[in-house]
């Protein structure tokens, strides 16, 4: 992994240079994630779930930005919904965050890994059965 934590993506230095955070990308590609139907959380950890049970919207909780030598990768942790079809809205989650990131940062993404660490089960079907 680059020591870099910042991306520097200006081409023309003669107004000064651009760079983006991390930070930056984690959020929209969480925001990104969760416009996707079939989608029903991100998965995060401890200190993300707190957090939230205090009122604070993370927009970063589950998804993991990586700058390589070669590029940027980004790790989804997702809960789906019940009786989706999983590798269909996973591959709807991987085009919505490239074609967000392309719009608003002119980045190439290298990879988007989608880990769906859960299923959420309406409440309401299974109280019915």
């Amino acid at each position: 992994m680059s020591e870099e934590t910042i991306l520097n993506v200006s081409e023309d230095a003669s107004l000064g240079k651009v760079e983006i955070a991390p930070g930056v990308i984690e959020v929209i590609a969480g925001i990104a994630t969760t416009e996707i139907e079939g989608v029903y959380s991100r998965r995060g950890n401890f200190a993300t779930d707190v957090a939230e049970r205090f009122g604070l919207k993370t927009h970063t909780k589950g998804i993991k930005v990586e700058l390589t030598d070669t590029g940027v990768t980004i790790d989804v942790y997702v809960v789906f919904n019940y009786g989706v079809t999983i590798p269909l809205v996973a591959q709807k989650v991987q085009q919505n965050i490239r074609q967000q990131l392309k719009t608003m940062t002119a980045l190439e993404i290298e990879e988007i890994n989608v880990h769906v660490v859960g299923v959420h089960m309406d409440k309401e079907e299974s109280q019915s059965e």
